[in-house]
């Protein structure tokens, strides 16, 4: 970036510049070994990728969740959102400036990333996901005491929300800042929080028939404007969400559980799953019990 004070004068653009060469790394693997791959590409993704994983292998060897299964993974994903927008908020805080808001809500953040160390050993959920299966096992209590953590959380969220809301120096920074309209959307092919608070309501959740949400609807803020203040508010929005999807899906114990037998295998499969920055895709292609491309 090129600037003088808030004026962009000059960007440089350079897309794709980071390489690691996973998806050539997971070549040859079992399907089994590829799931690290996969879900070690981005920390913040990490269940949701190893899902659309899952999913896709699961499609190409004639496999479905049970409803046992398909629940465990959302619940899991959901608390991955969780973390991840609050941790999203307390950067928009910080990009403006407010230290405070930047503070509060990354220290709620780390209390997310602990409740999922508790609940599965790995503050990021790393190794939560498998192919075919699920192993998170989550008893009365421990269901009783995320349940707990999860609604001090909103408390402490809905209060840190309702300081942001009323502090006219930082809500002066927000509007008419960084917009991205719903041509721009459609356009560049824009996903997630960004795609929906530009107006654009399409969220792979409501059409996931491989996981719990039931009769889940995308929500949109009220000024669907796509500056920097809808794409905040869209946020929160979707967190106080996800608290409650977090509610119901761990209103009893969780046991592991295997996917059945569903149909024909096939040497391809696909898994879309919506992560907290918008839709993401895997598409498998298998030779025998190894990853042919991924």
């Amino acid at each position: 970036f090129h600037v003088v004070g808030d004026r962009i004068l000059h960007v440089d653009t350079r897309l794709f510049y980071k390489h690691r060469g996973l998806e050539k790394a997971a070549e040859g693997k079992t399907l089994e070994a590829g799931m690290p791959y996969v879900t070690r590409a981005c920390a913040a993704c990490a269940v949701t990728n190893g899902v659309a994983y899952a999913h896709a292998c699961e499609e190409a060897l004639g496999l479905e969740a049970t409803a046992e299964l398909a629940r465990a993974r959302t619940i899991l994903l959901e608390l991955e959102r969780t973390w991840s927008h609050l941790n999203d908020i307390a950067a928009m805080c910080a990009g403006v400036g407010l230290a405070a808001g930047n503070n509060l809500f990354a220290a709620l953040t780390e209390r997310a990333r602990r409740l999922n160390a508790r609940l599965t050993g790995h503050r990021f959920l790393f190794d939560s996901i498998q192919t075919g299966s699920s192993a998170v096992a989550l008893n009365h209590d421990a269901v009783r005491a995320a349940r707990d953590e999860l609604a001090d959380l909103r408390r402490q969220a809905g209060r840190g929300w309702r300081e942001l809301s009323f502090n006219s120096s930082f809500q002066d920074r927000l509007p008419d800042i960084g917009v991205v309209t719903a041509d721009d959307v459609e356009r560049l092919g824009a996903v997630g929080p960004a795609a929906r608070a530009a107006g654009v309501a399409t969220d792979v959740r409501a059409t996931s028939p491989r996981l719990a949400y039931g009769d889940f609807r995308p929500v949109v803020p009220e000024r669907a404007e796509g500056d920097v203040q809808a794409r905040l508010e869209q946020r929160a929005l979707e967190l106080w969400q996800t608290f409650d999807h977090l509610e119901e899906l761990l209103g009893r114990p969780v046991d592991p559980s295997t996917a059945e037998r569903s149909g024909e295998e096939s040497p391809t499969g696909i898994g879309r799953v919506e992560s907290p920055r918008g839709a993401t895709s895997c598409v498998l292609e298998r030779d025998g019990d190894r990853v042919e491309r991924v």
